[in-house]
């Protein structure tokens, strides 16, 4: 498995794209390259490679569902819980992430089933849910974005 190509998944929030490509997930979804990327990880263990969660809030890092954490260094990452999707990342270690969808616009199928290099059938389909919820972190404070 390619980790450059785009794959279209049923994420367990909303249909996405991942690739490790963040060039061409920029090109498809007509979005500024410098807009940060979500990176979905399936343990805390790769987590680490990339950013130190604050100690006051490790617990609650751990415990979240469906959120995506941003540090300071600006990553904002997601350790995945669903067992489909996790099953799917951890063949990666890591990948970006974005819905599946143009900037700004809503979910298409037609366009994303266009744009993917790969099309990764799940047992749920795909359908556009709500996204997760966006926790900006910093030392001693935790604040919610989305």
């Amino acid at each position: 498995m390619n980790p450059n190509l785009i794959y279209l998944v049923q994420t367990d929030t909303v249909a996405g794209f991942l690739s490790r490509d963040r060039k061409r997930l920029a090109f498809i979804k007509k979005r500024p390259l410098n807009k940060p990327f979500l990176i979905n990880t399936g343990s805390f263990e790769k987590q680490k490679e990339f950013v130190r969660s604050p100690k006051n809030f490790r617990s609650k890092i751990r415990r979240a569902k469906k959120s995506t954490f941003i540090y300071k260094n600006s990553y904002a990452i997601r350790v995945v819980f669903d067992d489909d999707f996790k099953s799917f990342i951890k063949k990666f270690g890591w990948l970006y992430s974005t819905s599946a969808n143009k900037s700004g616009e809503k979910f298409d199928i037609n366009f994303a089933l266009q744009n993917a290099d790969i099309i990764v059938e799940g047992k749920k389909g795909y359908k556009k849910s709500n996204p997760s919820a966006i926790f900006k972190l910093s030392k001693s404070r935790m604040k919610k974005i989305r």
